[in-house]
């Protein structure tokens, strides 16, 4: 029996050894467990902060997009003004050049007109016949149409039908055959 109970010793000898190297290794195991716990909450820990920063990063951008599609709307509001701006002043330079022709159109047609009274009053007339004598209105005709009316100068005035007196003379006109005669 003695090789028996040297065999169970061994045995038990080997039972007590592997339980000592088995919770040696456990603990070994257990450490490096806890270790890796240890590491796997920092991770997580990190994570949760960069998942945090996303969120907050996220965030921000969306805020950064809504900012830009209110500018984008603003500078869209302000091209729309900016070319209507443009329009308004390219008809008010439009209507400017109108009315600057016009202008220049009325300045010509004021110096045409001044020319025309110039001339119109060169040729009013410089004596006005009585209505009823035909006399008066043969020589009103003769002198208003005279081409040198600077030689004209003279005093002259109606007495009575046919009778006028030029200067200091007396002169009695008649008229034959459409002719002015005097006497």
């Amino acid at each position: 029996m003695n090789i028996k109970r040297l065999s169970d010793r061994k045995k038990k000898s080997s039972i007590v050894s592997l339980n000592k190297y088995n919770g040696i290794e456990l603990q070994s195991e257990v450490t490096t467990l806890k270790t890796t716990i240890i590491e796997l909450r920092e991770i997580i820990t990190v994570k949760e902060d960069v998942e945090k920063q996303m969120g907050e990063a996220k965030a921000e951008a969306q805020r950064h997009e809504e900012a830009r599609d209110r500018l984008q709307k603003e500078l869209e509001t302000a091209s729309d003004y900016i070319l209507a701006l443009e329009e308004k002043v390219y008809k008010a330079n439009k209507t400017s050049l109108e009315l600057l022709k016009q202008l220049k159109d009325a300045e010509i047609e004021i110096e045409t007109l001044k020319n025309y009274i110039i001339e119109l009053k060169q040729r009013i007339a410089v004596y006005i016949p009585i209505k009823d004598d035909a006399i008066d209105r043969k020589l009103a005709e003769f002198i208003n149409n005279y081409p040198d009316r600077n030689r004209l100068k003279i005093m002259f005035m109606r007495e009575s039908e046919g009778v006028y007196q030029f200067g200091s003379k007396r002169v009695a006109v008649r008229v034959d055959k459409d002719k002015i005669n005097s006497k």
